[in-house]
């Protein structure tokens, strides 16, 4: 199962190489996705962040999590042979 797969984070995330040397950031911001999920990690709770980035909504947050499911389900790793 997908992190909130009614998300749709492309109409959330963008990627623009003129904006942070082209780093995913929450559409009209330039707050980084990595950011967000920076502050996150670190224990900020999404009432903080939203009070802090006024800029933000909910749903920039909720986009910052399934691009990184996305990121995540994307990733393969494979055996090296031995």
């Amino acid at each position: 199962m997908r992190y909130h797969q009614g998300m749709s984070w492309p109409d959330r995330i963008v990627i623009d190489p003129e904006v942070l040397a082209g780093k995913p950031v929450v559409r009209g911001t330039r707050l980084a996705v990595e950011f967000i999920l920076d502050l996150l990690a670190a224990g900020q709770s999404e009432a903080d962040i939203l009070a802090n980035y006024p800029g933000l909504e909910h749903e920039d947050i909720l986009a910052c999590l399934a691009y990184a499911s996305h990121l995540a389900h994307e990733y393969k790793a494979f055996p090296l042979p031995v």
